[in-house]
């Protein structure tokens, strides 16, 4: 009857588990003419806050200069991630940062600040790497370079282990989110203005929200 028993709190406690983290979501971020936004960061901030989830954000990710461009243009990553800058140019290149909400580079906005050697023919580019330990909208740091003026990314450490950037079609899917009540917000360089975050109900039926900008983004050249 003891190992029945056991059994029987133990199949109830995975029941749960099962439950708790059987939430799907999937955002659509349009812009202000209805079209889908790619590379939009969407962050779903659950009310249970102890929920983590079954895949996390990874802790390392890597930026790469190479024709005269950031890539990727947008990074998402949690808080305490260590990020690496490469230089494949054969010119060197610098890279300057700037805490978010400033939207400019100044002297009393400093961030980080490296330069990289250009990479030498048949050798691997030479990198460096940073910790981003600010979360949130005070997250979303302007990268560039002083070299060149043009070049323009974007790191978003966020303060939730669920954020995702939108896929070509404008879409973000959540699949093991806990169920319940959270918030939803989103984030991207163009638009200025702060989106209202929504409050959404994440149950185990798939659901769809829409989240629009006042703006439409900007071509990014290719």
């Amino acid at each position: 009857m003891k190992k029945l028993a056991q059994l029987t709190a133990l199949s109830a406690l995975l029941a749960s588990g099962v439950s708790a983290y059987a939430g799907n979501l999937v955002v659509s971020v349009l812009d202000k003419d209805g079209k889908p936004v790619q590379d939009a960061v969407v962050v779903v901030l659950p009310a249970n806050k102890n929920a983590v989830p079954k895949i996390p954000l990874g802790m390392q990710a890597a930026i790469s200069q190479e024709k005269m461009q950031f890539i990727p243009a947008i990074t998402v990553v949690p808080v305490g991630a260590k990020v690496s800058f490469v230089n494949n140019d054969p010119w060197d290149h610098h890279v300057r940062s700037s805490p978010a909400g400033t939207g400019q580079f100044s002297a009393t906005n400093a961030g980080f600040e490296l330069r990289l050697e250009g990479k030498a023919d048949g050798k691997p580019g030479k990198s460096t790497e940073v910790t981003l330990d600010k979360a949130g909208v005070v997250g979303a740091t302007l990268l560039g370079c002083f070299i060149h003026g043009s070049m323009r990314g974007y790191i978003y450490a966020s303060e939730s282990p669920w954020a995702a950037k939108t896929s070509a079609d404008g879409i973000a899917t959540f699949e093991d989110l806990p169920e319940g009540s959270a918030q939803l917000k989103v984030w991207h360089p163009d638009q200025l203005v702060d989106i209202s975050p929504q409050q959404v109900t994440v149950g185990a039926v798939m659901a769809k929200n829409v989240m629009q900008l006042t703006v439409v983004p900007r071509r990014r050249r290719s």
